[in-house]
């Protein structure tokens, strides 16, 4: 009988967060051994399942380096990266759309169906929901930076009751642009912002951000970061993934969430519980 009680507790517990989020859009950027590990996979649709039937619209942004570089190898296409980001040819495109539009967007959107979600996948191609032009003067190739988001068109389907799941490609301005492939965390901030969410969030093969002892900043506003950054503290790739933190706070996203996707309901544990499990990134 205790353990029926403490299970009843759990979700009395919950109940504040589930109050206060009803109703918000809830960016969830999805990439990392959560996306390829079974297990993980399996808790990822949970969890976005639970946020569909409480009241919350999720809406997620994948990435897919890992099976595109995979893929590129396969197939003996050459694959340069500048500064951690992929260098993205003409013929490296191709790859990119395969991967990201034809497999892996197709592949999550089955997974949440198979849970009785309303999932539809969706690239920034689709209506040219999302603009972008060239990285720096083409440095990167077909690697884009967005100028622009329809969001119209994610509101549309979520007043539909759909989740929508989005591919981080972009369209050209010219007619019969190969497109552009966009930063996942990026698109995922750029995104968020649009579309007026009340949070994002980012699973990563990491516990969040960390101090220089390896400890866990469970808390931190822009001001912080900035420090932060400026000590080597926040250095590497987590350096792209605050960025984009910061990108969506200052674009009026209430908070962006650091959080370990290696753990299973991760993303329950980061909104449901006052402890959370990674980092929560504030203004101030």
């Amino acid at each position: 009988m205790q353990v029926k009680i403490d299970k009843v507790k759990t979700l009395l517990d919950a109940l504040p967060f589930i109050k206060a989020f009803n109703k918000e859009i809830v960016v969830i950027k999805y990439g990392g051994s959560a996306q390829t590990d079974p297990k993980l996979i399996e808790s990822f649709a949970q969890d976005v399942l639970l946020l569909y039937l409480v009241g919350i619209k999720p809406v997620i942004v994948h990435g897919g380096g890992k099976k595109i570089t995979d893929m590129l190898e396969k197939l003996n296409i050459h694959s340069e990266f500048i500064d951690g980001q992929r260098v993205t040819t003409p013929d490296v495109m191709r790859i990119v759309e395969m991967i990201l539009s034809g497999e892996i967007n197709s592949s999550i959107v089955s997974l949440l169906n198979g849970y009785s979600a309303k999932a539809i996948g969706i690239s920034g191609k689709d209506a040219h929901f999302i603009m972008a032009e060239p990285k720096e003067h083409a440095k990167w190739g077909l690697t884009g930076t967005i100028t622009k988001i329809k969001a119209e068109v994610v509101h549309n389907l979520i007043n539909e009751k759909f989740i929508p799941v989005i591919a981080p490609i972009a369209a050209g301005e010219s007619i019969g642009h190969p497109g552009y492939n966009i930063n996942a965390d990026f698109a995922a901030s750029q995104v968020a912002k649009a579309i007026g969410a009340n949070k994002v969030i980012f699973l990563t093969d990491t516990a969040g951000v960390l101090d220089k002892e390896k400890n866990l900043l469970s808390s931190l506003s822009e001001a912080q970061i900035e420090a932060l950054k400026a000590d080597g503290t926040i250095s590497g790739g987590m350096l792209p993934k605050v960025d984009a933190c910061l990108e969506a706070i200052e674009g009026g996203v209430q908070k962006a969430h650091i959080i370990d996707g290696r753990i299973e309901h991760s993303i329950l544990l980061e909104l449901f519980t006052s402890e959370g499990i990674g980092t929560q990134i504030t203004l101030h």
